[in-house]
């Protein structure tokens, strides 16, 4: 069935040209199948000049459509366009997509795990000492561009600002990673794990520590044979389930996330000890590897 559907703004002008007894009549008798308009003026009983004048007020209305068939000459044969017309007396118009995005420092995490070799640098300099795990809990981690590790987890407490009564449809996590080899090691996989909410979303393999060429923002100082940069991947959850660059990895949707009434978002990043390739972890911040990018969410609500 074919259906017309109108606001009551566009619905004036089909209005007008419905609003006449020959007119109607027409469109009933066209249901039967295209129509010229000697057929027409002779099923209606009017004359050919007056039934044309109607063929060309339905046309206009784009309620008809009229073509040049050839035959004995040639003759304008109509045919109905629509089976039904539905007209909205609400005029809505679709809402326009709601987005929050938030961008956090790698070195802002409010927990974390880690296993040597680990270390974390600025845009300057090494931050504490390479190794050692206190030097993750130093107050200049948070300057971090560049943080590693063999395994364990990073975690990140993102602002909530979804407005109150809104739906989340849609959560997603983009940041620059790669495995940890020591220097580097471009045959090296690792099974990089993120968490959101406590929930495990998925894993991704990294194929390599990549090096060997010069990250585009990697500074200076960091010398050439240690890792360089990583690659950019995309975590999303919506409400059909799971995904890491839009394949799905997991059932797990947006409602397992239990966002709602929750002051943060939980996220965590990491390499579990007990996961196929423990190839550890490179972290990229903005002033660090290729992608001018810290941790990146973006959530989609209506």
């Amino acid at each position: 069935m074919r259906v017309l559907h109108l606001t009551l703004e566009k619905a004036l002008a089909v209005n007008k040209a419905l609003g006449n007894q020959q007119r109607m009549e027409m469109l009933s008798v066209l249901t039967e199948g295209p129509k010229n308009v000697n057929d027409l003026a002779e099923r209606l009983g009017i004359p050919f000049s007056t039934a044309a004048v109607n063929i060309k007020k339905l046309e206009d209305a784009g309620l008809i459509t009229t073509e040049i068939v050839p035959g004995r000459g040639s003759q304008k044969v109509s045919s109905k366009r629509y089976d039904r017309i539905v007209i909205d007396l609400e005029d809505k118009k679709p809402e326009p997509e709601k987005f929050i995005t938030l961008e956090m420092p790698i070195g802002h995490y409010v927990h974390c795990e880690v296993e040597p070799t680990c270390g974390l640098a600025s845009e300057r300099s090494i931050i504490s000492i390479l190794d050692d795990q206190r030097s993750f809990f130093e107050p200049e981690r948070k300057e971090a561009q560049l943080i590693w590790f063999k395994s364990g987890f990073l975690e990140y407490h993102f602002p909530n600002r979804v407005p109150y009564g809104s739906k989340v449809d849609e959560i997603s996590l983009s940041v620059e990673l790669c495995s940890e080899a020591p220097y580097h090691k471009l045959d090296w996989p690792s099974d990089i794990t993120c968490w959101l909410n406590g929930i495990e979303i998925g894993s991704w393999t990294s194929p390599s520590d990549f090096g060997g060429e010069r990250g585009f923002l990697t500074p200076s100082w960091w010398e050439d044979h240690n890792t360089q940069y990583g690659m950019l991947k995309h975590w999303k959850v919506n409400d059909e389930g799971s995904y890491i660059d839009s394949m799905k990895i997991s059932e797990h949707t947006v409602q397992t996330l239990r966002l709602e009434g929750r002051p943060y978002i939980s996220a965590k990043f990491g390499v579990k000890r007990d996961a196929d390739k423990v190839g550890g972890m490179n972290l990229f911040g903005s002033k660090f590897g290729n992608y001018e990018q810290d941790l990146l969410m973006k959530i989609k609500y209506s």
